[in-house]
């Protein structure tokens, strides 16, 4: 359920969606920041977001002796891995994926089998204007390539 504030003026009692309320006092709305991925191994993981998924890499620190992370990402795409060393990565549920846009689905699909790369699932084209197939990043989480026709 999305969170409602009250909002009256001297004859009428409105309910706004909480952005709209921030808005109107003047607040900027929330915006999407990243997706965190817990990672089983960050090398593994960093060439994969970077080799296959063409994410540059922003920046990798460590928060604390057991505690990596790094920021993958462009144009508003932010991927945050973290690895916690001796910690069990639990799996990921296969009803989450990451989207991502290519030019050709068909080159994509090609550029990920020459690498050795399984298909999770797919091509599939639920209209006649996309087309997207799914494969596993190194921690099982669900990575979807998709075409989009002009």
């Amino acid at each position: 359920m999305m969170a409602r504030v009250e909002v009256s003026t001297s004859k009428q009692l409105f309910l706004l969606p909480i952005w709209q309320y921030n808005m109107f006092q003047g607040e900027v709305p929330m915006q999407f920041l990243w997706t965190t991925i817990a990672v089983r191994d960050m090398e593994e993981s960093l060439a994969f977001y970077q080799n296959i998924v063409s994410l540059p890499l922003i920046r990798r620190v460590k928060s604390s002796e057991e505690t990596e992370l790094a920021f993958l990402g462009n144009d508003g795409t932010t991927v945050e891995l973290i690895y916690h060393h001796g910690e069990v990565v639990e799996p990921c549920s296969k009803n989450i994926s990451l989207g991502f846009a290519v030019k050709s689905l068909d080159n994509q699909m090609a550029f990920i089998k020459e690498r050795g790369i399984d298909i999770y699932a797919g091509p599939f084209s639920p209209n006649p204007v996309v087309r997207f197939f799914y494969i596993l990043d190194p921690n099982g989480v669900k990575i979807q390539f998709v075409e989009q026709k002009a």
